[in-house]
């Protein structure tokens, strides 16, 4: 195992630069001191004598090094409920796949489902994660579990706890409508809601608890969506975001019945979830807006005016049918992009190089003209892009003295590199995830020749094996008691299709 202090210099790879030749990156060794790149360039052994300064050197002979990957919306929250779900709607996947449908959680499932998820980020050359993590209830010991997870492993990940206090049966349009009321108490939220006090103060407990839980570990606000959040509700968030520089990130038009829900309920703001986080102060380069399919020109126009970031999850927008975003036009207007792969349980992958791959093809959707996004620009959004949403603009995202030393060693042996074109269209359209050999976090080695370094990957099978058992169980009866209002949920979707919303986001026959 590397000592934590120890320097490395990565020795005669192929240097990834986003402004550089992206075709055939140039040759290049990498010197890390610390927790930072220190420099960037030929033959750095002679020129500063590392040797002699104790540096671990790693052999990067056909190796391609390229920024560590940005997965900037994910849920660790259901990683063990991979493999569970068909496609299905939205919204009977919802109700199917969340905490709250759930009972309480033992300590060591919770740590064992934030070790797997991370160990699979990891493994596909993911060094930061944001984690919108949804506990019920939200409690202390709780957080400590996945705090210290996250360090255990090694990975980066910006932490935040997701909370809601509007219910879905007055948000999602037809419920109150068409589902017997005699199952109304089943339809709650996508997050917790507080019986016991405000779920900004519980949010805001939780941070002054541990403000800077690690050099790797830091925290962020999330709302679960705008139109699950009352006005004080994001006032709080806004104000506890302000007050510390935190990021805030929340789900935004994820679904067509949740744009039809903003026509109905937000009628003052003009029946936009935009206008509404505009007029509490949270538009801005601080908030990071996950999925955004169902946005109209203006509030598309309005996101580019204000450096507002969105968040584009294709995988799991695609498998729960909820539509395609509008990605040429986010281009087109200048709005910042990063990229996300979403709950286990609707995307079942972490994996970036499907999202990358997913958002360069999925904008012929809208414009079959030429034009972007280019693999180099789906790259850009897997990394920078990604950091900007989570306020790490600068510090991941790049190869760059300065710059964390945050980064994956891509094995150039691998047939979907042979014979090597394009590095960037070939990490885009040619590779899985398999060439990912070797990943550096906060210049510590965390995964190397494909083997975690910091846990044991047969002990944590093993541990996932002794939780599942039990999930599978409770997931059963979940399923069964849904089974009887899942008619009225697809007859609710339905009608919510119907409707006019203005914009048209999914590939077929318009309806409305």
């Amino acid at each position: 195992m590397q000592e934590s202090n120890q320097a490395l210099l990565i020795k005669g790879g192929r240097v990834y630069d986003h402004g550089g030749d992206t075709d055939q990156p140039p040759f290049a060794d990498i010197l890390i001191t610390g927790d930072r790149i220190d420099r960037i360039g030929p033959d750095i052994t002679e020129e500063l004598a590392v040797e002699a300064r104790g540096a671990r050197i790693i052999d990067a002979s056909d190796r391609l090094i390229v920024p560590g990957f940005v997965n900037a919306h994910y849920h660790s929250h259901d990683v063990l409920l991979k493999g569970c779900f068909e496609t299905i709607p939205f919204y009977m996947w919802l109700l199917n796949a969340l905490p709250p449908q759930y009972p309480k959680r033992s300590l060591e499932e919770v740590r064992a489902r934030t070790l797997l998820g991370a160990a699979e980020c990891l493994h596909g050359g993911i060094t930061t994660l944001q984690d919108m993590l949804t506990l019920n209830p939200i409690e202390p010991e709780y957080v400590d579990v996945v705090v210290d997870a996250y360090e255990s492993i090694g990975i980066r990940s910006v932490l935040s706890l997701q909370i809601a206090d509007q219910k879905g049966i007055d948000r999602v349009p037809f419920w109150r409508e068409l589902v017997p009321e005699i199952y109304h108490a089943q339809l709650g939220s996508a997050a917790a809601l507080s019986a016991e006090g405000s779920p900004v103060e519980m949010v805001r407990e939780q941070y002054l608890r541990t403000p800077n839980p690690s050099s790797r570990v830091s925290w962020a606000l999330s709302p679960s969506s705008a139109i699950l959040s009352s006005r004080s509700l994001l006032e709080g968030l806004e104000a506890l975001s302000t007050e510390h520089s935190l990021p805030v990130l929340t789900h935004l038009y994820e679904t067509r019945p949740e744009a039809l829900a903003s026509r109905q309920c937000l009628a003052e703001y003009g029946g936009s979830q935009v206008r509404y986080l505009e007029s509490v102060g949270l538009l801005g380069p601080r908030l990071g807006l996950a999925h955004s399919v169902w946005l109209l020109p203006e509030e598309i126009q309005l996101l580019a005016d204000t450096g507002t970031n969105v968040v584009l999850n294709p995988a799991s927008n695609l498998k729960t049918k909820s539509g395609v975003a509008p990605i040429r036009a986010y281009i087109d207007a200048g709005v910042s992009i990063g990229l996300g792969c979403d709950n286990c349980s609707c995307s079942d992958v972490q994996s970036m190089f499907q999202a990358m791959k997913l958002v360069s093809t999925l904008a012929a959707n809208t414009d079959p003209e030429p034009g972007p996004p280019t693999a180099r620009d789906a790259i850009h959004y897997a990394t920078q892009g990604g950091a900007r949403a989570l306020g790490l603009a600068g510090e991941v995202g790049a190869l760059a003295p300065g710059m964390k030393a945050d980064l994956s060693l891509l094995d150039l042996s691998r047939l979907s590199f042979v014979p090597l074109n394009s590095a960037a269209r070939q990490i885009v359209f040619s590779e899985s995830g398999s060439a990912v050999h070797t990943v550096i976090v906060d210049g510590r080695v965390v995964l190397e020749n494909r083997r975690l370094t910091q846990i044991d990957e047969v002990e944590l099978r093993a541990a996932v094996d002794l939780v599942s058992g039990p999930l599978r169980d409770d997931t059963a009866q979940v399923r069964a008691r849904f089974e009887k209002i899942s008619p009225y949920i697809l007859e609710a979707w339905r009608r919510a299709w119907d409707e006019d919303v203005g914009v048209y986001r999914y590939i077929g026959p318009q309806r409305r």
